[in-house]
């Protein structure tokens, strides 16, 4: 199964995936902006798109990966990845279920000033790439691409992953690392995936 959360940059999909990877045995989060940046480092400057998801080679890469590792691997994959553009939502997203690959996509869903404030807590002061995107996705969220909404505002990350499991109808553990040790993790997992 493919579990594959969507939203705004700042919806909290990352720390949830990985919150959810720690509390799932046998998952794995697999992150498709990998390869947006594979594409960026070994293309010429000329040629590269202001978005990765506009190169063809980025969507075609994740479809291949994802279709091959949820056919070889028994366990979960998590996936947290906004997809705002319905025709690569298409080209990926509902590529797999088409072919028969288990997949439950969620949107986390908030609006946009606790999107802002979220972005702001990740030190993204000013006008950022992000925050110009924030507007664009709730559009997107809001009339293309608008199943299985789960609503964020003023919800704890337990509640959203809780929730994640709950839909998917997966049992997940309980945590039982102190308040300190969860917001240690939750920093670590911020400051590595801030690019």
């Amino acid at each position: 199964m493919i579990i594959w959360l969507n939203g705004a940059f700042g919806s909290g999909k990352t720390t949830c995936a990985f919150e959810l990877n720690r509390r799932l045995p046998n998952s794995f989060v697999y992150d498709p902006e990998n390869i947006g940046y594979f594409i960026r480092n070994n293309t010429p400057k000329k040629i590269q798109k202001t978005d990765f998801q506009d190169h063809g080679q980025w969507r075609s890469f994740n479809y291949e990966m994802l279709k091959y590792i949820a056919t070889e691997y028994s366990g979960i994959i998590i996936v947290p990845m906004t997809i705002n553009n319905h025709q690569y939502y298409k080209e990926i997203i509902q590529k797999l279920i088409d072919e028969g690959i288990i997949l439950k996509h969620y949107i986390l869903y908030a609006n946009k000033e606790i999107i802002l404030k979220r972005l702001n807590k990740r030190l993204e002061r000013g006008e950022t790439w992000t925050k110009s995107q924030i507007d664009r996705c709730i559009q997107a969220f809001d009339t293309e691409i608008t199943e299985e909404k789960i609503i964020t505002d003023n919800r704890s990350i337990d509640y959203v992953v809780e929730e994640i499991a709950k839909r998917s109808g997966l049992t997940i553990l309980p945590d039982k690392r102190t308040f300190l040790k969860k917001g240690i993790d939750r920093a670590i997992t911020l400051i590595r995936h801030i690019r």
